[in-house]
C-alpha cells in the first residue's frame, strides 16, 4: 500500500512552560520528519511559554507553515482540557497524539496509519514504548501492552491497556466518548476506558513506536499527586460499572503500598511486574 493511499491524519501535541527546550525540539522533529508525515500538526501551548520554547515553536511554524498550526491558551489549564481544545481544532478524523518530550520512531505514524487503513472500524490504536533515562540516554526497558480488543478490554478493568505515549484515535469517537477529563494525572487511562465503554474497537501493535523519557530524579516529587489521581480515576471507572469492586481495590491497594514503601522496593516492583 503506497503512502498516498493512506488516510490523512493530524498530529497533536500539548506543551507548557516547564518543558525542556531541547527535548521539545527533538519531539517536534521526530513527528515532522516521519516516513509518512502529518497533513496537519496542531501544537497547543498550554499557558504562556518561555522565550526558548516560543522560538522553537515559531521556527517549526515557519519551516512547516503549510501544515503547522499553533493554538495558544492564555492561562495554564489541565492537560486534559488542553487536549480537548487540540482535538476540536484538528481537521482530520485520525489523530496521532504525541508528548512534548518523547521521540517517535521514524515510521511510527506510517505503521499506525497502515493498521487504520486495513480496518475501517478501528477507533483507538497504540503500541510498545522504549523507556530511556533522560540524563544518560540509556535504554531501561521495553514497555509492552495487551494487543487485541478483548484482551485490552479485560486489562482495562485494572490498568491502562495503552502506552499513552503511542495512542492514536478517531476524533469522531473521542468526542462521542466525552474526550479527556481535567485530572492532572491518569486522564489517559480514563479516556481509554471511556472509549472502550462506548464501543470503541481497540488494538495495540507489537512494535516499539515511541522512545519515552524517564525522569528518575523527579519521580518522588510527583508520587502523591499521581497516587491521588490514580485512586480517583479507578473509583470513577468502578462507579461507571466498567470494573468490579475487586478490580478497583486490588490496584489501589498495590499503589498505596508502593507509595508507602521505600524507593528501592517500589523500583523493583515497577521494573519486575509493571513494565510489561
Amino acid at each position: 500500500m503506497a503512502n498516498e493511499s493512506l488516510p490523512k491524519y493530524s498530529a497533536l501535541m500539548c506543551v507548557y512552560d516547564k518543558e525542556i527546550p531541547a527535548n521539545f525540539n527533538d519531539s517536534l522533529e521526530s513527528m515532522l520528519m516521519q516516513t509518512y508525515p502529518p497533513s496537519e500538526f496542531v501544537l497547543v501551548c498550554d499557558g504562556k511559554l518561555t522565550n526558548e520554547l516560543n522560538i522553537i515553536a515559531k521556527s517549526f511554524e515557519s519551516e512547516f507553515k503549510e501544515i503547522f498550526r499553533i493554538i495558544r491558551i492564555e492561562e495554564n489549564v489541565s492537560l486534559g482540557q488542553a487536549l480537548n481544545i487540540g482535538i476540536a481544532s484538528c481537521k482530520n478524523d485520525y489523530i496521532i497524539k504525541m508528548d512534548s518530550d518523547d521521540i517517535s520512531e521514524p515510521d511510527r505514524c506510517e505503521t499506525q496509519m497502515r493498521i487504520f487503513a486495513l480496518d475501517a472500524d478501528l477507533d483507538i490504536l497504540g503500541g510498545y514504548v522504549e523507556e530511556f533515562d533522560s540524563e544518560t540516554g540509556k535504554t531501561l526497558a521495553l514497555k509492552k501492552c495487551p494487543l487485541y480488543h478483548d484482551e485490552i478490554k479485560r486489562f482495562a478493568r485494572r490498568r491502562n491497556p495503552f502506552n499513552r505515549q503511542t495512542v492514536a484515535f478517531k476524533k469522531s469517537k473521542a468526542f462521542k466518548s466525552g474526550g479527556y477529563t481535567d485530572l492532572p494525572y491518569c486522564s489517559d487511562y480514563e479516556f481509554a476506558v471511556r472509549m472502550l465503554s462506548k464501543g470503541a474497537k481497540a488494538q495495540n501493535i507489537p512494535k516499539m513506536l515511541v522512545r519515552y523519557r524517564v525522569y528518575q530524579r523527579y519521580r518522588k516529587k510527583k508520587r502523591w499527586a499521581n497516587t491521588k489521581s490514580f485512586i480517583i480515576v479507578r473509583h470513577r471507572i468502578y462507579k461507571s460499572g466498567y470494573s468490579s469492586f475487586f478490580d478497583f481495590m486490588i490496584p489501589v491497594c498495590a499503589q498505596l503500598m508502593m507509595f508507602l514503601l521505600p524507593d528501592r522496593f517500589t523500583h523493583f516492583v515497577y521494573k519486575k511486574f509493571l513494565r510489561e
